[in-house]
């Protein structure tokens, strides 16, 4: 069945290891219809900040070109993920007078409260990404999330204020401008993980999520269905592969490979006597080791991870908030034993969380790697913008193309 021009939304998520397009398409009240999937390695990111724009853009460019084959469509705009250490959250309180007729609170009162939260201090070189209401009070009555219709005299909001570097931002905007690519929104991209892994009672109860990308670890901690608590540590997958190397004297490639296919996060899990062939540097002979030696060199790395996420947890007074437990995603999540050392950590239930609520191309997208491309997708679904994000592929026309191009070039001059 085609799909109406306004109707598809792509999400792209610029990793530090992989940058990843999803194009779906809305499919009942929550689920999408994912119609392509593109995938390439990244390297002009670091710890989730672009530090090379032409590898970004060229990585940009070719899983688009993947996710734009796959689904038969070229794309236009995207709604992309952002992350990096110089993310920065905080929690901040409006209050205004309710002045609508017969002291009935309007769509504008509910306005103006969030803008009199956002009203708070930050450096000029920084800029504000995302304000998310978490309740609203009118009065005396706490705890309301619908508060248009209701009477009172004040209206309080509390809400979520997450920050970001001007230029780390614009960087990312930069490379898909010059990618031929629009931006229809920044996401945070733990936000967007949440959006694809989380069950709703999960939301409500309290839940962690815990997104290990290659260079960063992302956190959000959700209850009573709105976002409390964010943050960006710069540790993730890639510490493990340098471990890995710099540990069992391997290449860095081999050491990918190694952790890829051999990892495991906790060592009580490996048999004593398996063993593995790690390759060796400057042309000498692979050795042969125990699968535990690998292992006694991710725990640590893994375990301090999880360490870092709890002590930022209770410096922000949220240790006991998560009823729920804690989600964990992400590509470094599929190590085997990640939940399980997890679990000791927070001495909460521990899951591996993998996108949900999605139809289509379900078998390809099913995986931790995918769930903050799909959760970008699901976010600009959810608040999608008026205009056409894609045109027709038409054999011989090549029009669509060519504006990509211009676009890109036209960002360059500028």
């Amino acid at each position: 069945m085609r799909r109406s021009k306004a109707e598809l939304v792509v999400g792209l998520d610029v990793g530090t290891t992989k940058i990843c397009a999803v194009i779906a398409a809305p499919c009942g009240a929550s689920a999408l219809d994912v119609v392509g999937v593109g995938a390439a390695p990244s390297r002009g990111l670091r710890r989730g900040v672009v530090v090379n724009i032409d590898s970004t853009v060229e990585a940009i460019k070719q899983a688009v070109a993947e996710a734009e084959q796959m689904a038969g469509v070229e794309v236009a705009a995207v709604y992309a993920g952002v992350a990096g250490g110089h993310i920065r959250s905080v929690n901040s309180r409006g209050v205004v007078a309710i002045s609508g007729k017969d002291r009935e609170v309007s769509q504008t009162d509910v306005d103006r409260a969030v803008d009199a939260a956002r009203a708070i201090n930050i450096p000029q070189d920084r800029e504000i990404i995302h304000v998310l209401p978490q309740t609203f009070m009118i009065d005396d009555a706490d705890g309301v999330r619908e508060p248009i219709g209701m009477s009172g005299v004040r209206l309080e909001v509390e809400a979520h204020i997450v920050t970001g570097a001007i230029t780390s931002v614009q960087n990312v905007i930069r490379s898909v401008n010059r990618a031929g690519l629009s931006v229809q929104d920044i996401v945070l991209e733990p936000i967007a993980s949440s959006e694809a892994v989380l069950y709703h009672d999960e939301r409500e109860l309290g839940v962690i999520v815990i997104d290990i990308g290659g260079g960063t670890t992302d956190v959000a901690l959700l209850r009573d269905g709105a976002v409390w608590h964010t943050a960006i540590l710069p540790l993730g997958g890639d510490h493990i592969t340098n471990d890995i190397a710099v540990g069992l004297r391997t290449p860095m490639a081999d050491a990918e490979d190694l952790k890829k296919r051999y990892g495991c996060a906790l060592t009580a899990l490996v048999p004593a006597e398996e063993t593995v062939d790690v390759p060796s540097v400057g042309g000498r002979k692979p050795r042969q080791l125990s699968r535990q030696v690998l292992s006694e060199i991710i725990q640590p790395r893994v375990e301090e991870i999880f360490t870092l996420v709890a002590r930022d947890l209770t410096r922000a007074g949220f240790s006991e908030a998560a009823t729920a437990g804690v989600v964990v995603t992400g590509g470094t999540s599929i190590l085997q034993g990640v939940p399980e050392l997890a679990e000791s950590v927070f001495d909460q239930p521990v899951r591996r969380g993998v996108p949900g609520d999605v139809g289509g191309l379900v078998d390809v997208i099913r995986s931790p790697i995918y769930a903050t491309a799909v959760g970008l997708a699901l976010y600009g679904a959810r608040r999608q913008t008026p205009g056409p994000v894609w045109s027709d592929t038409v054999p011989g026309h090549a029009l669509g193309r060519w504006a990509r191009r211009l676009m890109g070039w036209l960002s360059e001059i500028l």
